[in-house]
């Protein structure tokens, strides 16, 4: 299936095409309707397939930047994979008014105390 089919705002496909992302890997298509329609869910898949995008499109597409509030909350084990979705949800997002943002120890709790406000 191609990310085109898909049901997106016209900004996360231009988005995505200009990351070079086409056709949605095997567990982008397997999460993307469950994500979509609000439930959790707990997948699995090899390093590389894409699990990043398979939780960061659905989300980005589910955000209303007009509420001016915190919409999504993604947990992960580390500061590195924290920073690897902020990344790849600010490359998704570009041309919207998503703003993601990480928060994780070791770092002043001043400056990201006020990136929630």
């Amino acid at each position: 299936m191609k990310f085109s089919e898909l049901d997106l705002s016209p900004e996360i496909l231009k988005a995505l095409t200009n990351m070079g992302y086409q056709d949605l890997t095997p567990i982008q298509e397997k999460t993307f309707s469950p994500i979509l329609s609000g439930r959790d869910l707990l997948a699995r898949a090899e390093t590389g397939s894409g699990k990043t995008a398979a939780c960061s499109i659905p989300l980005v597409q589910m955000i209303d930047p007009s509420l001016n509030a915190i919409q999504a909350l993604i947990l992960v084990p580390t500061r590195e994979l924290a920073l690897q979705y902020v990344e790849e949800v600010d490359k998704i997002s570009r041309l919207t008014d998503v703003v993601p943002f990480a928060i994780f120890g070791g770092f002043s709790m001043e400056i990201q105390k006020a990136k929630l406000k």
